[in-house]
């Protein structure tokens, strides 16, 4: 059942616009035709100065407010962020959200009908970078005719796109908000990713990525690896409060090797859920993507990376989140500092690990929506 909120953006509807043609990706290919599935919110002014564009997480889909119907019972990820007089103030700002390039929620990804074949593209898909992600996006803001971010925004994954986008078109983006991100995934990262892909790899029915006629899917080995990342956007804390050694439905052991405790079962849980709505194969490439981001190492050094962006930037970083903890934002923000860049940085205190940027909704609202009325340029507020 839909919550009651009167600064809802509503029913929404996701859209879909086909890049035709090709672009050239980081690793020397050519590839299109691409469609891109993404949601609009608010209004296009007519200076088209008022765009903000939303970058979710590793994840996500292009589902950030509203819903798709009125028997929908679940809003947009950052549903508490997006509407009429929220943070992403939609009777001022035209909000777009963009599902990734290889995803598997309306964007072309390798679950897609590659047209040359006519069967699915699996391990025929191109490896990507987030920079690579953020071409697509940018191709479709050139489609609405689009000639400037207001601002740029994106958690955890879409923190790293946001960077990228600064870095990228330096002169096209005014503003960026960056919350619980990395300039680099941390070699811990990488392991908890690549754990995650094993488990894939490592299924029967993966069949080298040739499982989609298949009658049997790689469920077992896409759950193991979401449970496994699900642990990394947790705490000790946030378990611990969450579960305790709180046993599921019983008073005592079994002595077997079924569940006992609340969390296991919570972990099983998630992982069946998220069978349903993911491709195994989205997940290994855009796990990959995440792990060859590392802008120090591309540009040279962090400063060289920022060092032709223009924009103004907001980072915000959780006290609990041991996934990409305060130090790596605390980095980029000297880094921004150092070349003289406006920018603005906040760590709030919150029990709930990484996972905070999609449930501190209060604390978070308050400084963007202070970030965001602090910039100039947008004009015929509705």
């Amino acid at each position: 059942m839909q919550k009651e909120d009167k600064n809802s953006v509503g029913l929404v509807e996701t859209k879909y616009y086909e890049i035709k043609e090709k672009i050239k990706l980081e690793n020397g290919v050519d590839f299109g035709p691409i469609t891109v599935a993404y949601e609009t919110y608010g209004n296009l002014n007519e200076e088209k100065n008022n765009v903000i564009l939303l970058i979710h997480a590793l994840t996500g889909d292009a589902h950030a407010a509203g819903y798709h119907s009125k028997e929908d019972a679940h809003a947009g990820w950052w549903d508490e962020l997006v509407g009429p007089e929220k943070a992403f103030d939609t009777n001022k700002y035209f909000v777009i959200c963009t599902n990734i390039f290889g995803g598997c929620s309306g964007t072309t990804g390798p679950s897609s009908i590659n047209p040359e074949t006519n069967k699915p593209y699996g391990l025929s898909f191109p490896v990507f970078t987030i920079e690579d992600t953020v071409k697509v996006q940018k191709a479709l803001l050139d489609s609405f005719g689009i000639t400037k971010l207001y601002s740029v925004a994106g958690g955890s994954m879409g923190g790293m796109e946001a960077m990228q986008f600064a870095i990228s078109y330096p002169d096209y983006v005014k503003s960026v908000i960056l919350t619980a991100t990395t300039s680099r995934l941390s070699p811990q990262g990488i392991a908890f990713n690549a754990v995650g892909r094993n488990s894939i790899i490592s299924d029967p029915a993966w069949n080298n990525g040739n499982y989609y006629e298949a009658e049997e899917k790689p469920n077992r080995g896409l759950s193991n690896a979401r449970m496994i990342g699900h642990i990394t956007y947790l705490c000790e804390d946030a378990m611990y409060n969450k579960f305790g050694r709180r046993l599921q439905d019983k008073d005592h052991y079994d002595f077997n090797f079924d569940i006992d405790f609340q969390v296991e079962s919570y972990l099983q849980h998630q992982g069946q859920i998220f069978v349903d709505r993911f491709d195994a194969n989205s997940y290994l490439y855009i796990t990959k993507a995440v792990d060859y981001f590392d802008l120090s190492t591309k540009y040279g050094s962090l400063q060289n990376a920022f060092s032709k962006t223009k924009a103004k930037f907001l980072i915000t970083s959780f006290s609990s989140d041991w996934l990409f903890p305060p130090k790596h934002s605390k980095e980029i923000v000297k880094t921004l500092m150092h070349l003289g860049r406006e920018v603005s940085y906040c760590e709030i205190d919150s029990p709930c690990g990484h996972d905070a940027f999609l449930l501190e909704y209060e604390k978070q609202s308050k400084v963007i929506k202070s970030f965001l009325t602090n910039i100039k340029g947008v004009q015929n507020e509705q």
